[in-house]
């Protein structure tokens, strides 16, 4: 039966929120342990961010630590700085012993630095608390400021037998163990040891007779992203970091690599959307304007552009009064094949698969324009036909759309990669951005190419 409780999808409803909160109201605190032991602690974590902050805290109050400390760690950061300023550096500093060394580091490192500190210096284990400090000297975008110190490590000098028994006491500071690692004297990574090969070994049997010397690693430094990618292509659960000397100091394992990658696809999302800094729908007005507002004044100086640009063609107006209809398609045009083609490419640079020179990649694209500009234009000529429109007249806004389509695409393939070469994140290039520009430099040719062909 419990098995099948197991299986049962968390479901956050009214009617349980609402009977935690009679709970606590009560100060039933049986009764609420006895509802709460059924879950998960992410779904107590769930549960903990619709409460307000005070039952919240009763709640982390209640609760073991060793479930708590899980329990903040999957709060929503915004309620966890909160639960964290009302409690006290002792409280703070249980949780955290109950923490792999990574979790306690990152807890630690979003309290203000005059708190920092103090709570390290509540934590009782000392050996723990010179590992968080370690950590907490990496920067948070390296595989240092990611990497656990928990880990399972063997020496290539021991026997199987005595390696067993080592292994035993190490595995009871690892909540998984997904690879155990062989070092040699100097604690210098040299290779890898297969389970099955352990177990199938003889007693007597050295180490080093039986690891596998290739293991991938990855540098103390390298950025997260890297880290990303390299456990991405060889599919590993879990990587050694290990610095210039190829001293083995931690390991990342692929639960890390999930939350950098959500937070990396949600900056990407904020940044094509035109959202400067990193918000949620529940922040502040003032928080929320300061991330929107930058990039609606580059909209608005670029609609202005378009204004100024379509005054001087104010001839082309009053003699074909047809071409400012035809002024939104242009633009959105330009604007979509713009972000499309920028997309494409952030997206290939983010997954590390744009190869190969520049010229051939906007070569590539002016010819994929191509072929999409002439299928659209050719249904303008159409609908002008329909329409009953000159053909003089349709023809400039068929090849306008050509004209306008290829710009768009090398201006949406163009723009990514030269941010990215100068460390830039591309992403920004998908939004405003690239439809801003597109914009002005679709009614601009749409105007040139219309006085060409119609001679005005």
């Amino acid at each position: 039966m419990s098995e099948e409780k197991e299986n049962i999808q968390f479901e956050l409803t009214d009617t349980l929120i609402e009977q935690v909160e009679s709970f606590i109201e009560l100060e039933d605190d049986k009764g609420l342990k006895k509802l709460l032991d059924e879950f998960h602690y992410a779904d107590i974590a769930e549960i903990l961010d619709e409460l307000t902050l005070d039952d919240a805290i009763y709640v982390i109050k209640l609760l073991d630590s060793e479930t708590t400390s899980d329990v903040l760690m999957e709060l929503d950061e915004d309620n966890r700085e909160k639960v964290l300023k009302n409690l006290s550096d002792k409280e703070i500093a249980e949780e955290i012993e109950e923490l792999d060394t990574d979790d306690a580091a990152d807890i630690i490192a979003e309290l203000p630095e005059d708190r920092q500190q103090d709570v390290i210096s509540q934590i009782e284990d000392e050996e723990h608390k010179a590992e968080i400090k370690e950590l907490l000297a990496y920067d948070e975008d390296t595989a240092g400021g990611l990497m656990a110190k928990e880990l399972v490590k063997v020496y290539e000098t021991w026997t199987v037998a005595g390696c067993l028994r080592r292994i035993r006491g190490q595995a009871k500071e690892v909540t998984r163990v997904h690879s155990i690692y062989v070092v040699d004297k100097q604690e210098k990574l040299i290779g890898r040891l297969s389970l099955k090969d352990l177990i199938v070994a003889k007693s007597e049997q050295k180490i080093a007779d039986i690891y596998i010397s290739h293991v991938d690693f990855v540098n103390v430094e390298e950025d997260v992203e890297e880290v990303a990618k390299i456990m991405a292509k060889y599919d590993l659960e879990a990587i050694p970091v290990v610095d210039e000397d190829m001293t083995l100091l931690g390991r990342i394992t692929i639960d890390d690599i999930v939350d950098v990658l959500k937070e990396e696809a949600d900056k990407d999302y904020q940044l094509a959307a035109g959202i400067s800094q990193d918000v949620e729908a529940d922040d502040s007005i003032w928080q929320l304007t300061r991330a929107r507002l930058p990039w609606l004044i580059l909209g608005l100086f670029g609609g202005l552009g378009s204004v100024f640009i379509m005054e001087g063609y104010e001839d082309a107006l009053n003699n074909y009064k047809e071409l400012f209809f035809f002024t939104p398609l242009i633009a959105a045009m330009a604007g979509n094949v713009g972000v499309q083609s920028s997309a494409i490419i952030v997206q290939g640079l983010a997954n590390d698969v744009v190869k190969g020179s520049l010229f051939s990649r906007l070569l590539k694209e002016v010819g994929l324009s191509l072929i999409n500009g002439i299928v659209l234009g050719l249904l303008v000529i159409v609908f002008g036909y329909f329409m009953k429109m000159p053909i003089d007249f349709s023809s400039t806004i068929a090849i306008s759309m050509v004209s306008v389509i290829i710009i768009a695409a090398l201006i949406g393939t163009f723009v990514p990669i030269i941010l990215d070469k100068r460390g830039i994140d591309p992403a920004i290039a998908t939004g405003p951005f690239i439809t801003t520009s597109n914009d002005i430099f679709g009614i601009f040719l749409f105007f040139y190419i219309a006085k060409l062909i119609l001679g005005f």
